[in-house]
């Protein structure tokens, strides 16, 4: 792995760039659903917990894929609790139905983990616990197959004293580590896309938490996916004006048939928001 030169399929970026188009790279705005996986199925909670099942995530991707979304994320919620590794096996049902850019993640803890699922098919990986953990991590995936493959997830929850804390192992751990300075601490170790996801936020359908989003999309220099709150078309507007994210990440909405994808992006294209139709 430590070999690995630009040739490689590993080094590979996503062939449809950051931004979701040749060439823009960040200039259009992205819509991302997300799946989280236990037990191969698609799930979904609120505040990370009361889980019911949303269908076969393969079924759902593909549909997500035809219905014009951007990427999609693939989360095995449970894997680092569990202490098992993301199956490479789903990856690869999943890269033989889709024909957009997806993130893995979930129990990844190594730089062989992610040569796998990348040789699997997936275009980036998404590192939480295990990079919180052991932040070299970070650098090692990104010398491996390049910051552009590297998606760090941060889970955080304000609390009652107004800053936001990280938290792992699927919300259940917090840490002394405040948001903002874990992000950037990440970046100079080559991330190359942060996944904020607000426990406060996550399921209430209440719109997504807009203060922490932008502070860290004003102040980091590489791309930031708000998740975490989105319910109505006026959520998504309001994280790409308000809080200048690059991506939004919904799930019940887009598994329950609450938003249709292509209805959300004329939303936004009316708004002047700038989308990929």
């Amino acid at each position: 792995m430590d070999n690995q030169n630009n040739t490689s399929p590993v080094a590979q970026p996503s062939p449809l760039g950051v931004g979701g188009e040749p060439g823009l790279f960040g200039l259009t705005k992205r819509i991302i659903p997300c799946l989280d996986i236990k037990d191969g199925r698609t799930v979904k909670g609120t505040n990370f917990v009361n889980l019911r099942d949303a269908g076969d995530p393969v079924e759902l991707g593909a549909t997500y894929a035809q219905q014009g979304a951007d990427e999609l994320v693939f989360l095995d919620i449970t894997a680092t609790v569990e202490r098992r590794k993301t199956l490479s096996e789903l990856v690869k049902r999943i890269a033989r139905h889709i024909n957009i850019p997806f993130t893995v993640g979930g129990g990844i803890k190594s730089v062989e983990d992610v040569s796998v699922l990348l040789n699997s098919g997936a275009d980036k990986i998404s590192v939480n616990t295990a990079a919180f953990n052991s932040p070299e991590l970070i650098t090692g995936i990104a010398n491996a197959a390049g910051s552009q493959c590297v998606v760090l997830a941060i889970d955080t929850r304000q609390e009652e004293d107004g800053e936001w804390y990280v938290y792992l192992n699927g919300g259940r751990t917090k840490t002394d580590k405040k948001c903002f300075d874990w992000a950037k601490e990440a970046v100079e170790r080559g991330a190359g896309e942060i996944l904020l996801t607000s426990m406060n936020h996550d399921g209430t359908k209440a719109g997504f938490a807009l203060d922490i989003t932008r502070k860290l999309s004003d102040n980091l220099p590489i791309p930031v996916i708000a998740s975490g709150g989105g319910g109505k078309m006026e959520h998504f507007e309001d994280v790409f004006q308000q809080a200048h994210a690059d991506a939004a990440l919904a799930a019940s909405i887009f598994h329950f048939k609450e938003i249709d994808i292509q209805d959300l992006k004329h939303y936004l294209k009316e708004r002047n928001i700038a989308v990929r139709l």
